[in-house]
């Protein structure tokens, strides 16, 4: 009989294309992932891979068996969905992703909140951005993911995928101190037009939203500074480099010389959480999602402003 750890390194290499990718989502090293799919050549006595130019790619063979390998897979993981859903409670090792700012602004009380109530269960948490996270969890390498969208800016949610509400972020612009917008309670898309601004990089679902929100305003955002992390896009703008569009969840304290002020109308993204829908009975969903929503309606809706 094939052992299950074996197929499970070979599933995974079929998967993400090379041995050190699957390495990384099994979270074992290289070495290990090429010494089981060594003895699974020995144990079925097939070629499994083979050496093309400087990299290793799996044979016809070794495709078919991984093929198989993954419906192997998803009856075991049935079998323990079934299990756990008759004990009805949750236990075992959770993995979770989470894009930076829920990882930042939720998830510690949510899973200090879990480890409490729940001390068998053992959730592991990522960070992940959403676009990724949608694909990891589509493929079984992580059992649920935090993600957002905007809605004019929607995340793609392919079939074989429940996802479910958690709450809605607000966003407010963020000027330097002193700046001549600061005088105004309230701005308006068209207020920030000729502005110099400072977000994230295209592609990431907050820069592409900033840019459709403006453009729909016939304003063409000027973006001066791409950055990732929401720290040094506030020690940009209270240096007077520019100007900013930042949720507040995650957003943390502000620098002395920024100034805050609402967007109307006021964007908002959505927050939900993902996972494949065949793992729906497992009670570690049920009770990750309601923890999220508790702590979500338990947050200041003016957090951060």
């Amino acid at each position: 009989m094939m052992d299950l750890g074996r197929l499970r390194a070979l599933h995974a290499v079929a998967q993400h294309g090379s041995i050190g990718a699957a390495a990384s989502a099994l979270g074992y090293t290289p070495s290990a992932v090429s010494q089981q799919l060594a003895k699974l050549e020995r144990e079925t006595r097939t070629t499994l891979l083979e050496r093309r130019g400087r990299g290793i790619v799996l044979t016809d063979a070794a495709l078919l068996l991984a093929e198989t390998a993954g419906q192997v897979l998803g009856l075991v993981e049935q079998a323990e969905i079934t299990l756990e859903a008759q004990r009805g409670t949750p236990v075992g090792r959770f993995s979770l992703a989470a894009f930076a700012t829920a990882a930042r602004g939720l998830m510690p009380l949510v899973l200090a909140d879990l480890a409490e109530r729940y001390p068998a269960l053992d959730v592991r948490l990522t960070e992940v951005d959403p676009p990724q996270a949608v694909e990891v969890v589509a493929r079984g390498d992580i059992d649920l993911a935090v993600v957002h969208d905007w809605q004019n800016t929607p995340l793609a949610v392919p079939d074989g995928l429940s996802r479910a509400r958690i709450g809605e972020d607000a966003a407010d612009v963020l000027l330097p101190q002193g700046h001549p917008l600061a005088e105004r309670d309230v701005l308006v898309p068209e207020d920030l037009a000729h502005q110099r601004w400072i977000c994230q990089q295209p592609g990431a679902i907050c820069h592409d939203w900033l840019v459709r929100t403006l453009r729909d305003a016939q304003v063409e955002p000027d973006v001066a500074h791409q950055v990732v992390e929401y720290q040094t896009q506030k020690a940009l703008i209270a240096a007077g480099l520019g100007v900013g569009l930042l949720p507040r969840l995650g957003r943390g304290e502000l620098p002395d010389g920024i100034v805050v002020r609402p967007l109307r109308p006021t964007p908002t993204r959505r927050l939900f959480a993902v996972w494949r829908a065949q793992a729906s009975r497992r009670p570690a969903i049920t009770v990750l999602v309601e923890a999220m929503r508790a702590h979500w309606d338990g947050r200041d809706s003016a957090d951060g402003v």
